[in-house]
């Protein structure tokens, strides 16, 4: 058996967005795998439910594939792809599925995003963000083959509060909805493709009610509230039969971002979380229904959050099926959209992520990607009661190396029972002490699990002869509200004491080496680490991951500044010392643990400014500190970079802690160069303790 390593993450496969075809007889799924250094293959495959074959490839491995979406009768399998393209804007295939070649059935400026097919299998609804130019020209329906780049901005003039998301300017983009043909009638792109929305406000998430009726949701101004800085969205209809453009009302809801779906009589679920302090509130499902224009809370009694990256109805659309964070969990459930019932719990283990339904009323399938400790994800379904893993992506990697089994552990905060994880290394000597790697997740409203995301970098860190240990604190999700609330104002030295706690309680054991213990995390994560090395120096060492570092101009130049807003309610203008204090940068001045910042340069979340202040104010203060930028890369680095930079900050981060450990046989990080990194990309500096570039 071979130990797990930093470059082995080339040879991982990911499974994504499992859909069930409507008669619960097949999954189709996403697999993802890294291509080169630059590029990943991704390809949709199927799998049958019951698990009698393996599965099949569907697609071709041209371009990158997503969101493959079944036709109501099974016969299609819509999907978006940037195959045959020379950039990277997604456009809208439909692949018959009794035999034939996909054809494509858009060419559009925006890309093609939130596909939803017509209850009669004849059109499919998508999202796509255009600028006015582009809807007056009428290139937004089709270029028809023409070619056509968009200018970059010079100089680039900003009116609008949020204009950069997702590692890319807006532009003086919009979202807006639109239907493609999709029975093949058309003559030409522009042909087959209708714009049912216009204006300058997002409309997004279209969903069908029937034929002739799509749900969609818009953000208007709410009062002297522009919509990038309102959380209100109304939920609206387009009649495709009428004449008229004008939309009608539904509902209304706030959340961070719509989801829904509609059943075939109208009644609406879709997410709502409270708008006062909205960023630490569970969120619930909820259902309207214009017949009798009520509104019921099936979830309510529920005291987890509702996983907003998706739901929906089941077979004959009596109940609702969602996923949730839980204890260390993330399970599947579903309740009646009447409310008249409490959830009901359907798997309760594991790590699943994306949750489609299928088959008949009597005999619905469950599908999701789900991870365990002892694999990264794979698909599985769940059936009359019983959970079936439908593929084994890894198992020519997973049978070659040696995976450790996280033990679970439980210990008391402040009377508070806060729940956590140790792995420790393979071929560990009875007794034998090991340094600490401590991990602190990001949000601050998220849940790690014993698996998921992070299984890669735990089984690395174990592997290279640390201890590893994780913990849900105050403030994640999975353990009722309350417990997501109490840090409010306080993010710091609530967080850290749950956490040190947990390091002192498997500091405790034998086999622990508390005086060669480390901290690292991104986001949030980061934001601790930063805060933890600016208050104690009981870590060795610390590597400081696309952190928060200073609330005020994380504040000022983030798409996210309502979380702000919602956990200290504040603004910099208002109290501008209280977010000073509650700032890493804040106590920079105390820091003496050798700290790596890493940052990405697209991350438009947590912008880098703040990567580069904490640098820069520890680099005055004589830390022994360092740089690292990724080109490219937004805030989603370390789960979806170019693999080539996720396997570089992998080995940045163990080449720093082996560079203070006792354990480890290797010189400082600032002294080696390139020595330990793969790619041979060096550092820039000669051995120097400057950035890198």
């Amino acid at each position: 058996m071979t130990h797990v390593a930093a470059t082995d993450y080339h040879d991982i496969v990911q499974v994504e967005d499992p859909q069930v075809s409507p008669d619960g007889t097949r999954v189709a799924f996403v697999r993802k795998e890294p291509k080169d250094e630059e590029s990943y293959e991704q390809t949709v495959y199927v799998v049958p439910t019951d698990g009698s074959a393996d599965p099949r490839r569907l697609t071709i491995a041209e371009g990158v594939d997503s969101l493959p979406r079944w036709s109501p009768d099974g016969d299609r399998l819509a999907f978006v792809s940037t195959r045959g393209a020379d950039d990277d804007r997604p456009q809208l295939w439909v692949l018959p599925l009794g035999g034939g070649e996909a054809e494509r059935l858009t060419d559009v400026p925006g890309g093609v995003s939130g596909i939803e097919w017509s209850p009669d299998g004849g059109r499919i609804a998508f999202q796509q963000a255009t600028t006015e130019r582009e809807r007056e020209d009428g290139l937004d329906v089709g270029l028809d083959g023409e070619e056509y780049e968009r200018e970059t901005p010079d100089p680039r003039v900003v009116d609008r509060l949020v204009y950069r998301q997702h590692e890319r300017y807006r532009d003086g983009t919009v979202a807006h909805v639109y239907v493609a043909d999709a029975t093949g009638d058309a003559d030409s792109y522009s042909d087959r493709v209708e714009r049912l929305t216009d204006g300058e406000l997002d409309h997004v998430s279209p969903a069908w009610r029937d034929d002739e009726t799509l749900y969609l949701g818009v953000k208007y101004p709410q009062g002297e509230v522009e919509p990038d800085d309102s959380v209100v969205i109304d939920i609206q209809s387009a009649d495709l039969a009428s004449d008229s453009d004008e939309l009608s009302d539904v509902t209304r809801t706030t959340c961070w971002a719509l989801v829904m779906d509609v059943a075939a009589d109208g009644r609406v679920a879709y997410g709502h979380t409270p708008e006062e302090r909205l960023s630490m509130r569970s969120s619930d499902i909820r259902v309207y229904d214009p017949e009798t224009d009520e509104t019921v809370t099936p979830t309510e009694d529920l005291d987890r959050t509702v996983d907003l990256s998706g739901f929906e109805w089941g077979p004959g659309e009596e109940f609702v099926y969602f996923l949730t964070p839980d204890e260390g969990h993330y399970v599947s459930r579903r309740v009646r959209g009447d409310a008249s019932e409490e959830p009901e719990l359907l798997v309760g283990e594991g790590h699943a992520t994306g949750l489609s339904v299928g088959g008949s009323p009597e005999n619905p399938v469950v599908a999701s990607a789900k991870s365990e400790w002892d694999h990264r994800g794979d698909v599985f379904a769940f059936e009359d009661g019983e959970e079936t893993r439908l593929t084994e992506v890894n198992a020519d990697y997973l049978a070659d190396v040696d995976v450790q089994e996280p033990e679970e552990i439980r210990f008391d905060s402040d009377g508070v029972e806060v729940q956590g994880w140790l792995l420790t290394p393979p071929d560990a000597g009875e007794g034998e002490p090991h340094p600490l790697v401590v991990e602190i997740h990001g949000g601050p409203h998220a849940m790690w699990t014993g698996s998921g995301t992070m299984w890669h970098e735990y089984q690395l860190l174990a592997a290279r002869g640390y201890a590893v240990f994780w913990s849900n604190p105050r403030g994640s999700t999975g353990y009722g509200e309350g417990f997501a609330t109490a840090i409010e104002s306080d993010w710091g030295d609530v967080t850290m004491t749950d956490v040190m706690n947990g390091v002192e309680e498997v500091c405790e054991r034998d086999d622990v080496d508390e005086s060669n213990a480390f901290v690292t995390g991104g986001s949030f994560g980061g934001f601790m680490t930063g805060w933890i090395v600016g208050q104690t120096d009981f870590f060795a060492g610390a590597v400081a991951q696309r952190g928060v570092f200073d609330l005020s101009s994380f504040y000022g130049s983030t798409d996210a500044f309502k979380l702000i807003e919602g956990d200290f309610d504040s603004t910099p203008w208002e109290d501008p010392e209280f977010l000073w204090e509650q700032s890493p940068v804040a106590y920079a001045d105390e820091v003496t643990t050798p700290t790596l910042v890493m940052h990405a340069d697209n991350d438009f979340r947590v912008p880098v400014n703040n990567g580069e202040m904490f640098y820069l104010f520890m680099k005055k203060n004589g830390v022994e500190t360092r740089l690292v930028r990724y080109p490219r890369e937004g805030h989603e680095l370390s789960r979806s970079g170019e693999p080539g930079h996720v396997v570089d900050r992998l080995e940045r981060t163990v080449r720093w802690f082996d560079g203070y450990s006792e354990h480890h046989d290797a010189s400082k990080a600032l002294e080696r160069g390139d020595d330990g990194l793969s790619t041979g990309a060096g550092d820039g500096n000669d051995g120097d303790d400057g950035a890198d570039e």
